[in-house]
């Protein structure tokens, strides 16, 4: 049957998708969006705002790409094809805003935005070779239940998943097809090559399964289908592959009975289009995920409290399970961040491939990190952050430290908007603001120039305590050295204050962060410090000298924290 695909490989990242939406929600281009003209206006439209990267020869592809997949999920109509023979006045004007898609736009929260994902997945769209149609996630869901019932655990690995899962529909039968998956998964175990033995393993489903496209589309499509599955917020990850989260087994046991469909396309459509049911709208199936949710809080040692909300209505349940999922995943976030202590190898990894721009790395037990070359940005923010959680002794709460968004797995979402700084890591005796950018040359100070030095300015009036700017860069434009070497600001009324922000590259910090770790030195003094003795001087030098003192000042640290430990 080949590879089903949720979304396509062009918009990989769905939780961008909302941004992007609710852009065009605002935009004059809201039911007109075909045509090579209008692609490309909302190509535009996107890369204005840094959700696409585009040049002046584009051709609208990525336009067509975005509609599309706000058509795939629900929040656009679609322009019918003639061949379906359902009339488009039936199902509702092409490229106009559907009640599924303002359900999404005005989606407040990141479980709200997941709920909505989860009702568009929860729709059979994709067709079978019998005429029916199944849905993508609830078959996942059904395959993963099976597991369970095998192994103990609701999970499938990454190879899994991509050589069997999304090549599968419900007219294979369960029971051989997990077989097959366990069958896969101890052949890897016994391998001493595990990422020759994933290589070997898709050529041999290409010719297994009479797939007639390159082998590597196993790869790329899964990547990009478990994104899409993640998005629901049901799924967590596994590894590389997901695990069915603990709060919504009972959710997705309902779910996983209602795979296929046989009704008529069009009424798929107006399903899908009119905010699609889910078990937790009735009062039985609202309670029975609660129920699952209080019990995943007394194994994390939280006390479920539900008084204050009416149980008699399927509002008051669904309210409270709102309520302790954002309890449940704050006090997650807590525990993530004292994990990051223990993780300053892996965030030096990151800092890696995000220097690079994005990329793989592959340990030794065939565990794999990823930076995905068109969310670098986003990762940079978020590295940054796990470094600031790993140097520890903070007094604000993570969430506090970072603009960004996360998911469910405390992976970026997006970049920080405007308006606020990157990072702000408030220690005991001052702050520390990050401020990071994938920017180069003299773009860089034109971007980041005004607004870095604003955002620290004011943090200067909120906090009784010294401020301190750290910019990070993969490189450090001199014209931008030069604004922060000067580091002057004015208030209103003209009063002048003196701003004390050093510029460092990403490899610059990263091994400056490495050597405190390894030389067991890391905490907020020593980077303090660092800062402190960066920024003496600046003012008798110009910004290229002051560049290279920062360089010169740097290795002379790193040598002193080695030399400690002798």
């Amino acid at each position: 049957m080949g590879i089903w695909r949720i979304a396509n490989t062009g918009l990989r990242n769905p939780l961008r998708m909302m941004d992007g939406l609710r852009l065009y929600s605002q935009s004059n281009l809201v039911g007109n969006i075909h045509g090579k003209t209008q692609e490309r206006a909302l190509e535009r439209l996107l890369a204005q705002h840094q959700l696409l990267n585009v040049t002046a020869k584009s051709d609208g592809t990525y336009g067509r790409k975005w509609r599309g997949a706000w058509n795939n999920y629900g929040c656009v109509y679609i322009k019918v094809a003639k061949k379906t023979g359902i009339d488009q006045e039936d199902i509702g004007k092409a490229d106009e805003i559907t009640p599924l898609g303002w359900a999404f736009i005005r989606a407040d929260t990141y479980p709200a935005e997941q709920e909505c994902f989860l009702r568009a997945l929860s729709v059979p769209m994709e067709d079978m070779a019998d005429g029916r149609a199944f849905s993508p996630l609830r078959w996942t869901l059904q395959v993963l239940l099976e597991l369970e019932k095998k192994t103990g655990m609701p999970s499938v690995n990454f190879n899994e998943f991509a050589i069997y899962i999304q090549t599968s529909d419900p007219s294979y039968n369960l029971d051989d097809l997990t077989d097959k998956i366990l069958e896969l998964r101890h052949e890897k175990e016994k391998s001493n090559a595990r990422k020759l033995f994933d290589r070997h393993a898709y050529e041999k489903a290409k010719v297994d399964q009479n797939y007639d496209d390159k082998y590597e589309n196993y790869k790329e499509y899964a990547d990009m289908n478990l994104r899409n599955l993640r998005a629901s917020g049901i799924f967590q990850r596994h590894g590389r592959g997901i695990i069915i989260m603990k709060e919504y087994h009972a959710l997705a046991e309902h779910l996983a009975k209602g795979t296929v469909s046989d009704e008529p396309l069009a009424e798929r459509y107006k399903r899908l289009y009119n905010i699609p049911a889910l078990p937790t709208d009735d009062l039985e199936g609202a309670k029975s995920v609660l129920s699952d949710l209080v019990e995943t809080m007394k194994q994390t040692g939280l006390v479920a409290d539900l008084s204050g909300f009416d149980l008699s209505t399927t509002i008051g349940v669904n309210s409270a399970r709102m309520s302790l999922q954002a309890s449940l995943d704050k006090t997650n976030e807590v525990k993530y961040a004292a994990e990051q202590r223990n993780q300053w190898h892996e965030i030096a990894d990151y800092m890696e491939l995000v220097m690079r721009r994005g990329g793989t790395k592959t340990y030794d037990d065939g565990s794999e990190i990823v930076v995905p070359k068109d969310e670098a940005a986003a990762y940079l923010e978020w590295v940054v952050w796990r470094s600031f959680l790993a140097i520890d002794s903070l007094k604000n709460q993570p969430e506090e430290v970072r603009s960004f968004r996360i998911d469910q797995d405390f992976f970026p979402v997006n970049t920080a908007p405007g308006g606020r700084p990157d990072l702000i890591a408030e220690f005991e005796n001052c702050v520390v603001v990050g401020e990071v950018t994938l920017s180069s040359s003299s773009r860089q100070e034109a971007m980041e120039g005004e607004p870095v030095r604003r955002h620290i300015a004011e943090l200067m009036q909120e906090y009784k305590k010294p401020v301190y700017g750290l910019f990070i860069a993969n490189s450090v434009d001199t014209n931008t050295a030069e604004t922060f070497r000067t580091g002057i600001w004015y208030l209103k009324d003209d009063i002048e204050i003196q701003l004390k922000i050093v510029p460092f590259t990403l490899a610059q910090y990263r091994e400056i962060f490495v050597d405190m770790f390894e030389t067991n030195t890391a905490s907020p003094a020593v980077l303090i410090d660092l800062i402190q003795k960066c920024e003496q001087g600046r003012e008798e030098l110009k910004a290229p000298a002051w560049k290279t003192e920062i360089s010169e000042r740097l290795r002379r640290y790193a040598e002193a924290l080695i030399n400690m430990q002798k």
